[in-house]
């Protein structure tokens, strides 16, 4: 404890004396002091509970008050166009608020997309106020490490549900396949197959039930066969494009679940001397910069990924100022975007 008077001033204890009385290293009791996560829970409570019991003073890292606030964003790569229009709306959106953006995307993530163990030690070393995480899949320990740090995040398109009360922003998946499969529809197709991602990711889901509840409300019969999980591996797309193409009745139209699928499903019509869209129409999802690329340019459900960006930002800001969103959810509307890959079936 700290006692002034007109003498002197005597100081805490050291960090010694509470490894000393927490009975671990001095080591493993500045790494508690620090906010690591590579430290035992057990060892976590007792390292806590000497810090309080003995009144050891954490001395701040920086100074908030003249340091501008940090925020972090997660992306899974900054070679995709889905993370560069997603890191786009964020700096445009953190120059109107004064924050400082650090960006962690490569070799800050493990092969299945999550954050390294070491990301978020990292995290709390440089004094983050909030994070951003983009297509982001954590773990329950992260999220636990998160809210015991009470540092605020925001979850933009994440691949799974996220926990109660974690807040998140996305488009109008649901919705999205709907447009994408009506416009099919409209245009005189009843054979729509649909190129999914993985079967358990949250956008996946909601835009192949989007895609069901069209064709039923056409009096359309669903088929089973005609829908494929398959992540977003353009090489996956070929192979599940030519499956289709093999079966007894193959499909006048598909329905992807992201712009990248287009390459591969594009490549098998040409192996079979098929065209886009005389013997198959497509429609892709996202309105990323490929779609206008291929050849001829797909006619794609847009999702405003920098708006979802932007809008994740701006409650992030709230959340650091001590406000919590009425809703832990936020959808931003998609719209369909005509181009050449859709037409009439033959016949």
């Amino acid at each position: 404890m700290v006692r002034t008077g007109s003498a002197s001033v005597a100081a805490g204890p050291t960090l010694a004396v509470v490894a000393r009385e927490a009975g671990v290293s001095v080591p493993t009791a500045s790494k508690v002091v620090n906010g690591r996560e590579d430290v035992a829970p057990e060892t976590r409570r007792r390292v806590s509970e000497a810090l309080d019991r003995l009144g050891y003073v954490r001395r701040p890292r920086f100074d908030l008050t003249r340091a501008p606030r940090l925020v972090d964003v997660v992306v899974q790569s900054l070679e995709s166009s889905w993370s560069g229009a997603v890191l786009h709306g964020v700096t445009e959106a953190a120059h109107d608020t004064g924050l400082e953006v650090v960006v962690s995307a490569g070799t800050d993530r493990t092969r299945d997309g999550r954050p390294e163990r070491g990301w978020l030690d990292k995290l709390g070393t440089r004094g983050s106020a909030g994070v951003l995480f983009g297509l982001a899949e954590l773990t329950g320990p992260q999220y636990a490490w998160l809210e015991q740090h009470r540092i605020p995040f925001v979850m933009i398109d994440p691949v799974l549900e996220p926990p109660p009360g974690v807040v998140s922003v996305g488009a109008a998946n649901w919705q999205g396949g709907v447009t994408a499969t009506e416009h099919l529809l409209a245009l005189g197709h009843e054979r729509i197959a649909v190129l999914a991602g993985r079967r358990r990711t949250l956008c996946a889901g909601a835009r192949v039930a989007g895609y069901r509840s069209a064709l039923a409300s056409a009096g359309v019969g669903h088929r089973p066969e005609y829908v494929r999980h398959i992540g977003s591996d353009p090489a996956a797309a070929r192979r599940r494009m030519l499956e289709l193409l093999d079966l007894p009745e193959p499909p006048t139209a598909v329905f992807l679940g992201s712009d990248r699928l287009a390459v591969g499903v594009y490549e098998a019509l040409a192996e079979r001397g098929l065209k886009v869209p005389d013997d198959l129409s497509v429609v892709g999802f996202d309105d990323l910069p490929e779609a206008r690329w291929t050849a001829p340019a797909l006619t794609t459900v847009r999702q405003p990924l920098a708006e979802m960006a932007a809008t994740a930002l701006r409650l992030l800001v709230r959340m650091m100022d001590g406000h919590r969103p009425e809703s832990t959810r936020t959808e931003l509307s998609t719209r369909l975007v005509e181009r050449a890959s859709t037409g009439a079936p033959r016949g």
